[in-house]
């Protein structure tokens, strides 16, 4: 039976029993922050079993995929080396939420495992807790299991309901005993039965865990019978999908064979039992899920695991001799095997292609240097700890996460010394502190009453100086030219936050005019206007009129309000996969960073400038309202992953853009004036940038473009309207006249190449050709080379060019003579001599240099240096 038909004959029989098939979730749990990744089949029914949700079904059905790569659910170096270690899974499960109980789940359990899937029942064995009496009697009476094969395993850690049989969601809160269903693999395999000191053998293996929600555990420690307790089970599918099949390890299911095949086709490995290719097959699935779930290689937070991920799958694709880009080839495979059990995977079978080619070709480039440095370190070590400073220039310089270079040393029987590496760490990012130059400090020492924010009313207020610093410390006053910070009571200046810059402007007094030249928070509730006295002095207790220089925040506001129609804009053109990952909004223009693999073409950017115009022209009112974090969850405004965000928040409503917000926005769409898109680039892997420009700045962008275009017209004298054309005849023209021109370097090279076959010369029986052929580019002394190794059969060759102050040099030896001279060599020593280097095959190799005055005389030294190699 296939995985993928014992997939579906698990939901058709909970199906058949009233469990309505929900589809599996996302492995990014978007609503609960405790969580990396989706690890349990329960995870999308959490509020449902806390009572925070209520479904319009109280029973359930799942194949949930599943990742445990991270915090503590880490058995990372054990995947591919043991038969039952994965990163990603598929957790089958049933559930009930106050429906039904203990009896109908342990007896559907064994429904399905002895009748529909038909295992013997000698070969089950099943676990209950100790004090589980009721689980022990619907076993051995109502399902009629010999005693003998009902276990009781009582608390083994320490305290009372601290066993392997009661769960717990926590520290408080629902928990319940557990019942676990186990397959025996035979008495060839070594391992005892559950609760004896040779449990964690292999024989016993356990395939199912059914969970009662019996209890509700209070902070005292008591037991609170739940008024309706509930079921929450867990099959995994590789781990039954073995038992079906007749085989010992997940990775012998057909399943994972064909990733197996797939990653031995791909890197060229006949050895079908390497844990490399076991490695892979694993990885792919983890890997192509999480990036279809909307996960990208990054350097913190899920993304990084994704990176580690992938990074060990190419130091074992590399390992198994792959040199190149291999890994997004198996992307095919996995959809054919899982595509229609998982749409989701079929669906971005493209982009999840190219994100994984993207982060194989980043690594490839540098893990040839970081292998080498890491093998010789290891080679002229014979200890057993390997060095942990070079641990980190490995993970500095060349990528390598710390549990790939332990990886690799663990083969090898050597540990790392991470505290050398935490070490390293550390030192570094004090230095990056101590580097960064900040234009304000916030770490100032305030603990006096908070400020009243009155900036969305209104951009000018009344406020008392309740603090003054002046070079970090706190002072009673700032004279004319100090530079300071200023704490009100109560101001109309944003502090930066949310991508959003601070409010510039002034605060007058009868004392003085101090400038604010930005405002940042001191605290998350504490403004500091950062700035200068420009007249008299200021001092606290002093009441101020506190302005906002109206036109910037009008600029920033316009940006603001643009950048989340434009949000929205790129998922409906880009797709939902589209994530902030950073954002900057000043007086100038927005700066969005978003998840994306791909560079926009210009149709795309269109579109989104039109939808956004569109939403500027339907000139809709924006509404901002404060509610309850999860009030905000349910109208499906969007929050960014990794943000975090208080009790309250403020939902704003943009055109039909709905997304939480601090910052401060335009009343109406139509006050945006104009939005145009500037620039479009990528700043990391998986991560594109765009630049806009919103109202009179984008009118004079607008404005500055048609000039420049006019420009070009009147310089190729044409009408504006078709200018376009008119340069694209004059690019061909010239297309033309160089590659006719190539040919006559070509040919001019040729024809000088004929009169130098007088120069060649006899050193000790070999012939050597050194030669300047002036005007030839690298092109022509590629072809002058190879045809003289044509004609002379067996030589050694060096050519040289100068143009525009670069020196252009070729070496070429025929193979019968590699042993002896090497090219790569020969033309590395004629370059030193011209300022330059250079290096290539023993065949063949180019440099390049810049001191064309000495090129003569770098010519003339091969014949020594030839004759030095005989």
């Amino acid at each position: 039976m296939k995985s993928a038909e014992i997939r579906k004959k698990f939901l058709d029989y909970f199906a058949s029993k009233g469990h309505q098939v929900v589809a599996s979730s996302s492995l990014v749990p978007h609503d609960d922050p405790t969580l990396l990744f989706t690890n349990a089949g329960m995870n999308q029914f959490k509020d449902v079993f806390l009572g925070f949700d209520k479904r319009p079904y109280t029973r359930a059905t799942t194949s949930q995929k599943c990742v445990r790569a991270g915090g503590k659910h880490n058995d990372l170096e054990n995947v591919g080396y043991t038969a039952r270690h994965h990163t990603f899974f598929e957790m089958l499960g049933n559930f009930s939420f106050g429906d039904y109980f203990k009896r109908d789940a342990i007896q559907y359990a064994w429904e399905l495992l002895t009748e529909v899937f038909k295992l013997p029942r000698d070969k089950l064995y099943v676990t209950v807790y100790a004090e589980d009496d009721e689980a022990y009697d619907i076993w051995t009476k109502a399902v009629g299991l010999a005693s003998e094969r009902v276990i009781r395993i009582g608390d083994n850690k320490g305290a009372r309901y601290a066993s392997d049989n009661f769960w717990m969601m926590g520290d408080t809160g629902p928990c319940g005993p557990c019942t676990e269903i186990f397959y025996d693999h035979g008495a060839e395999i070594p391992g005892g039965l559950p609760g004896t000191p040779e449990e964690d053998g292999d024989r016993y293996i356990e395939i199912w865990n059914n969970v009662f929600m019996q209890f509700n555990r209070d902070e005292a420690g008591v037991m609170h019978p739940l008024p309706k307790p509930s079921v929450d089970t867990g099959m995994g599918l590789e781990r039954i999908s073995a038992v079906l099949q007749h085989v010992h390890s997940n990775y012998e299911i057909d399943l994972m064979q064909a990733l197996v095949k797939a990653a031995a086709r791909e890197t060229n490995c006949s050895d079908m039992e390497s844990p490399s290719l076991r490695v892979l097959a694993d990885h792919i699935r983890a890997c192509s899920f999480l990036i279809a779930d909307g996960v990208i290689p990054g350097n913190e937070g899920r993304g990084y695991v994704l990176r580690r991920i992938i990074r060990r799958a190419i130091r074992h694709g590399y390992k198994l001799g792959a040199r190149a880009a291999f890994f997004h080839r198996m992307v095919n495979d996995l959809v054919v095997e899982m595509g229609d059990a998982y749409p989701e995977l079929k669906d971005g079978q493209q982009r999840v292609t190219e994100v994984l080619k993207q982060e194989e070709d980043r690594f490839f480039a540098t893990i040839e240097h970081g292998m080498a440095i890491l093998e010789s370190d290891l080679a002229e070590n014979s200890g057993k700890v390997f060095n942990g400073e070079t641990a980190f220039k490995l993970h500095d310089t060349y990528g390598f996460p710390l549990d790939l270079t332990a990886d690799i040393c663990r083969e090898r029987g050597v540990s790392v010394d991470t505290a050398a590496f935490d070490s390293a760490m550390a030192r570094q990012k004090e230095q990056a502190r101590a580097a960064g130059k900040f234009k304000m400090a916030t770490n100032l020492d305030y603990s006096g009453p908070t400020t009243t924010f009155h900036g969305y009313e209104s951009l000018e207020a009344k406020g008392n100086v309740l603090a003054l610093y002046k070079d970090g410390a706190a002072v009673n006053e700032l004279d004319e030219g100090d530079s300071g910070v200023v704490v009100l009571d109560a101001t109309p200046f944003y502090a930066e936050s949310g991508g959003q810059v601070g409010d510039r402007g002034e605060l007058r007094s009868t004392h003085g005019i101090f400038a604010v030249e930005d405002t940042q928070k001191i605290q998350a509730t504490v403004f500091g206007h950062h700035g200068v006295v420009k007249t008299g002095k200021l001092a606290v207790g002093n009441s101020v009129a506190a302005r906002v220089d109206v036109q910037a925040r009008l600029r920033t506001m316009r940006n603001h309000s643009a950048t989340h129609l434009m949000h929205k804009a790129l998922r409906e053109v880009l797709g939902p996969h589209v994530q902030q990952k950073g954002s900057l909004v000043d007086t100038d223009k927005t700066r969005f960073d978003f998840a994306h693999t791909q560079p926009l073409g210009d149709d795309e950017i269109r579109r989104i400038e039109q939808l956004v115009n569109a939403e500027i022209i339907a000139n809709s009112a924006t509404e901002a309202r404060v509610m309850a974090i999860d009030e905000a969850q349910k109208t499906g405004a969007m929050m960014l992953f990794g943000e975090k965000y208080g009790d309250e928040v403020r939902v704003l409503d943009i055109g039909s853009s709905r997304e939480l917000c601090g910052g401060t926005h335009v009343k109406r769409t139509g006050d945006i004036g104009l939005f145009k898109i500037v620039m479009e680039g990528g700043v990391a892997a998986g991560v594109r940038r765009i630049e806009a420009v919103t109202g009179d700045n984008a009118l004079s962008y607008v404005q500055l473009q048609l000039a420049q275009l006019d420009d070009v017209a009147a310089q190729v004298k044409t009408p504006t309207e078709e200018a376009a054309a008119r340069v694209a005849q004059i690019v061909d023209s010239v297309k033309a006249l160089e590659k006719e021109l190539a040919r006559l370097k070509s040919k001019l090279a040729a024809s000088q190449g004929d009169d130098l076959l007088s120069a060649v010369i006899d050193v000790k029986g070999i012939k050597v050709l050194a030669a300047q052929l002036d005007g030839a580019d690298a092109k022509a002394l590629r072809e002058t080379l190879d045809k003289f190794k044509g004609k002379l059969k067996s030589a050694v060759i060096v050519l040289g060019s100068a143009a525009d102050g670069k020196v252009t040099l070729i070496a070429g030896v025929t193979p019968d003579l590699t042993a002896k001279v090497k090219a790569g060599e020969l033309v590395n020593a004629v370059a030193q001599q011209v300022g330059g280097k250079g290096g290539g095959r023993p065949d063949m190799a180019q440099a390049g240099g810049t001191q064309p005055e000495h090129l003569a005389a770098a010519i003339a030294s091969v014949r020594n240096w030839v004759e030095s190699k005989l």
